[in-house]
């Protein structure tokens, strides 16, 4: 199981927050999904087939580009 803390900086509301849960939780192999507005920040937990390029793809897809 990996554990990964993500900053996206155009993360700015509740809306965009939302976005991410649904577009992440939405993927085989992730367990969790937690977004935060205020530090601009989405933890996520996941396991195969889940990675971490698919995830940084997932954001990538929906506007949310991500760093690490």
């Amino acid at each position: 199981m990996e554990k990964q803390t993500f900053t996206i900086p155009n993360i700015s509301c509740s809306h965009c927050t939302k976005a991410v849960e649904n577009e992440l939780l939405e993927m085989d192999g992730i367990s969790s999904v937690y977004s935060d507005v205020e530090t601009k920040s989405v933890t996520v937990q996941w396991d195969t087939p889940a990675s971490l390029e698919k995830i940084l793809a997932a954001l990538e897809d929906i506007n949310y580009p991500a760093a690490q």
